[in-house]
């Protein structure tokens, strides 16, 4: 079983360290998996067993999310400084060519680290992500300095403040309230490593910073070229429950059509599931038959393909 080959991954970064979990053989082709917002890797816990065994998959806790350090006091999250962390990722592991599946948020930063580094990357799996979600133009600078507003009023609060103490009972229905599709399992794998034992209590460990408003948006018109820039093969993974049921900001709704008619413009693989956005983790028996027979065809078959070549 692959669940033997486990281990932990621990890169250092300039004010801490990312933190991951590794599945499958050393000389595995690389896949890199991240995950959704509020999440950890935790969320790969139950798809990647059913995944093809000829693959290394490398799943981080995105900086200030599970186990990962938070940004230093005066910083703030946004896309570009996640795809940056990305790239560290791989430079210490020194990846030159590999896959990424990214779920939601973690979706918008493989799409766009797989527009910045095309080179990079083999094959792209979206699982209930369009690609890189964009803003109204008009409503890109109320909702910045939405996030800067939120960003120094949580700067005057004292760290008492800032921390808040549950019992495990409690921080259990405090994530079902956040996240009602959950289920009672999945919550459980998300808190192992999404709350830290303290004095008196527990407290979550992901940093309170990346509930704030995004202040780095992008235009329909940006997304859509960046997303013209991906090379790897594609494969959209969407529920019929899920993404458009949970966008904050409903003038996003609008440009999910957008987003997909770009995908398929591409000749990129879309397939729809039943299921909610955490299917990966509460059903990964759902989608993992479309992600292995994607890695299978798009980068097993391609790299045998190319040896015969040589």
């Amino acid at each position: 079983m692959m669940a033997a080959e486990v281990s932990e991954l621990c890169v250092p970064v300039p004010w801490g360290e990312i933190r991951g979990r590794v599945w499958g053989p050393e000389h595995g082709r690389p896949v890199l998996c991240l995950h959704g917002w509020a999440d950890n890797c935790g969320a790969f816990k139950t798809l990647i067993p059913l995944l093809p065994k000829e693959f290394r998959y490398i799943a981080v806790d995105l900086v200030g999310h599970g186990l990962s350090s938070h940004r230093p006091p005066g910083d703030f999250y946004s896309l570009p400084e996640y795809v940056t962390d990305v790239l560290r990722v791989t430079d210490a592991l020194q990846l030159r060519k590999f896959s990424v599946i990214g779920h939601s948020m973690g979706g918008d930063v493989a799409g766009m680290f797989s527009a910045l580094y095309p080179e990079m990357v083999d094959a792209l799996v979206l699982l209930d992500n369009y690609g890189i979600l964009p803003t109204d133009s008009k409503e890109i600078c109320k909702v910045a300095s939405q996030g800067i507003d939120q960003i120094l009023q949580f700067e005057k609060k004292t760290e008492e403040e800032k921390r808040r103490l549950y019992t495990y009972e409690k921080a259990v229905e405090r994530l079902k309230a956040a996240n009602p599709t959950l289920s009672e399992r999945s919550v459980h794998i998300l808190l192992e490593r999404g709350l830290v034992q303290v004095e008196g209590g527990f407290v979550f460990s992901r940093d309170l910073r990346v509930h704030f408003k995004n202040i780095v948006r992008i235009s329909l018109e940006q997304s859509l070229e960046i997303q013209s820039r991906i090379q790897a093969s594609v494969l959209a993974v969407l529920t019929d429950k899920g993404f458009d049921k949970i966008l904050s900001e409903p003038a996003q709704r609008k440009f999910t059509s957008a987003l997909l008619e770009c995908l398929k413009n591409r000749n990129h693989t879309v397939v729809r599931v039943p299921g909610d956005h955490h299917v990966h983790l509460n059903n990964p028996e759902v989608i993992a038959p479309f992600v292995s027979d994607f890695l299978r065809t798009k980068v097993l078959s391609q790299s045998i393909n190319r040896q015969h070549k040589l």
